[in-house]
């Protein structure tokens, strides 16, 4: 009987991912695009817990230590059976210089991640996208359809709604840190999106893990605090979490332009208003409602756009 299901379960994961590959390219990105938000937004919600319980470098440095943690086994398994030079990039220098960007985006985003509600700051993210496809254009030559232009700057709109009635009184300030980290983040994803011309999604993700691992562990060693068994388990998990979003994230860049998945992470600010009244009581404004419409019908509108362009 176990055997029976366990086929069944294996026959049916084949099958789905059969006609997921036989799907249009962008269809494809879209895809990694909604699942990579749906495990950052998890992730998210946890290490603002971590943040809130201790210091936010250390939180930053054991997150990435722990996925590093969870990568290793299953390198050390294909290692073993295919060979460890098939996880050695091709530009060792370009996975430090991402690596390098990445923390220092990181550092900005744990510093406010404690300070603001989880619906402001991903709202505050969703300027990345702005900054991503204008880096698109200019560093990696991909062509700026109209469509999305029109369809980021909507959204754009939509984030401005929900952002300008947070930037008065104490929590103003951190909302500026915060917006200050998303063209450092946007420089990371442009990063990765040219390593994607000739580095696997594996060997982007492990690297990531290694280089951020290694640039924050000096701040964390100044504030360090022994965590207790509980956050360990809230750090691994944010570590599945990471290692599963980039991963995913990597095969969206990989499968179309990057420009032309960016505004399905509006969607991302539905999933952390929902998880950030579940578990922190934090009741969206009418505001942020009103914001999350605007991007919202932006995002069913390009990608449709999207997924009728060759």
């Amino acid at each position: 009987m176990k055997f029976s299901i366990g086929r069944r379960f294996a026959w049916a994961k084949h099958k789905t991912r059969r006609r997921a590959m036989q799907l249009p390219p962008t269809w494809q990105a879209i895809w990694w695009m909604v699942m990579g938000g749906i495990m950052f937004s998890v992730l998210n919600t946890i290490a603002r817990i971590m943040a809130l319980q201790m210091d936010p470098f250390e939180a930053q440095f054991l997150r990435y230590l722990c996925g590093l943690l969870v990568i290793l086994p299953l390198v050390l398994r294909s290692g073993v059976s295919q060979g460890f030079k098939d996880f050695w990039p091709t530009d060792v220098k370009g996975q430090f210089w991402r690596g390098a960007v990445h923390t220092a985006g990181l550092m900005l985003w744990f510093i406010a991640l404690p300070k603001i509600p989880l619906a402001d700051m991903t709202a505050i993210s969703f300027t990345g996208p702005i900054f991503i496809m204008m880096g698109a254009s200019f560093f990696l030559n991909e062509p700026m359809h109209r469509d999305r232009w029109i369809a980021a700057l909507i959204g754009f709109a939509g984030v401005l709604v929900v952002l300008l009635p947070n930037l008065s009184g104490d929590g103003g300030a951190y909302h500026l840190v915060m917006l200050a980290s998303a063209p450092v983040f946007a420089a990371s994803f442009l990063i990765t999106k040219a390593l994607t011309r000739y580095e696997t999604p594996g060997v982007i993700v492990l690297w990531q893990a290694i280089t951020v691992t290694l640039f924050s562990m000096p701040m964390a060693v100044l504030h360090w605090q022994t965590p207790s068994a509980w956050q360990w388990v809230g750090f691994f998990a944010t570590g599945i979490l990471g290692s599963a979003g980039h991963y995913f994230l990597t095969r969206a860049f990989q499968a179309a332009d990057i420009s032309a998945t960016q505004s399905l992470r509006f969607l991302d600010l539905v999933w952390t208003s929902l998880l950030g009244w579940f578990v922190f009581s934090d009741l969206p404004s009418h505001a942020t409602w009103l914001g999350a419409s605007i991007i919202l019908m932006s995002t069913v509108w390009i990608t449709r756009r999207e997924g009728q362009r060759r």
